[in-house]
Parts: C-alpha cells; structure tokens; sequence
C-alpha cells in the first residue's frame, strides 16, 4: 500500500515517512494537495498551526473531505488530528470536519505538552501488540473534544483528553508515534494493517 503523507508546510515529514515504511508501508511526500484526491492511504502529519495547515487543504477542502468521509484510511498525527474535527479555538475557520467536536486549549499544565506521557486505551486493533506500560511522545498546546463517542485512548495532563481516536478507517492521535520508539512503530503497523483491511 502506498501512503500519501501531506505537505502542507510543517516540518517532521521525514520522520514519519521513515516511520511508516519501517511499519511495512510505501511511502510518497505529497506538496500538491490535489494528489490526496486519489491517494489509496492518507495522512496528515502534526507539527505546525491549525490555521497555516488548513490554508493549503482548502483549495481541495470538499473533495477532500468527501474522500475521506467515503473510506479512504486517514491517519491524523497531533495536528493532523486537529485538521479532521471541525473547527479549533487556536484559529478561525473550519476544519476538515470528518470527525464531529472542537479543538480546544490546554487550561491546566506548562504549555506546550512537551515530552513523554501516558496513554490509557480501550481494546481496540490501533493498539494490538502495544504494551500497556507504554509512553508516547507529546508536542502540543492543543487538544481534541470530540462530540461522539469514537475516542479509544485518554490522556491525563492537569485535564483527560482525547489522546487518541477511530471512526472506522479514520484514526487521528495526539501523540507522534514516529518519535515513540518501539510501541509507536507498532501502532504504525497497525493502522497501516487497518487501512488495507479497508481496502
């Protein structure tokens, strides 16, 4: 399976390419927001601002979001989960909106979430394998308040949030499991084994 890792100015891109071909997959960089159009396997990366990111998905944004609301595998990574909800308090205008809730930020704690931390999740295929002594690391100010019930992992950091999500074949986490070591690079293989399961 090839995966189509969006460009959309952040950095950390390289990282995670490496990261999900060591999980077994194809990776292809993709600058042209066009190219995830008819991309078989999508994600968005995380570093960057919710605003700035948006700006170069919208010139595709309803084809897009038809895309991947119709089944495309899409994996959203810190920010990238941030882009699938629909809107953010850290800027004006909509997100992706695949997913239904509201980013808000973090109220309690030294901003930005910088480091390790832990993650609780409910039995779920994203998580097969992983130990449950696991740490993921962070980077963020922001976090996902989700609408409906599709969150499959917390976090506790001053307040419990949405560390992790799944509708279907949409996963979004707010953790880089490319800078997670060994149980990042096993979830990686396993939204890659749920994306071709949805093929």
């Amino acid at each position: 399976m090839e995966v189509a890792v969006a460009d959309y100015g952040v950095g950390n891109l390289f990282s995670i390419s490496k990261g999900l071909e060591a999980a077994g997959a194809k990776t292809r960089i993709v600058p042209d927001m066009v190219a995830l159009l008819d991309a078989d396997c999508i994600v968005l990366p995380g570093v960057g601002a919710f605003g700035a990111a948006m700006g170069a998905l919208r010139p595709v944004l309803p084809k897009l979001r038809a895309r991947i609301s119709s089944g495309v595998p899409t994996l959203g990574i810190c920010l990238g989960m941030q882009l699938l909800f629909d809107r953010s308090e850290e800027s004006s205008g909509a997100g992706l909106s695949v997913l239904s809730g509201e980013v808000r930020r973090l109220k309690i704690g030294r901003i930005p979430q910088m480091g390790w931390n832990n993650v609780e999740w409910v039995e779920d295929e994203l998580f097969d394998c992983v130990p449950e002594t696991s740490q993921f690391y962070f980077a963020n100010s922001y976090v996902c308040h989700p609408a409906e019930d599709i969150g499959i992992a917390t976090t506790d950091y001053g307040e419990r949030f949405a560390s992790a999500v799944r509708d279907d074949a949409i996963v979004g986490v707010q953790f880089h499991p490319e800078k997670s070591g060994s149980p990042g690079l096993k979830l990686l293989s396993n939204f890659i084994s749920i994306a071709e399961e949805a093929q």
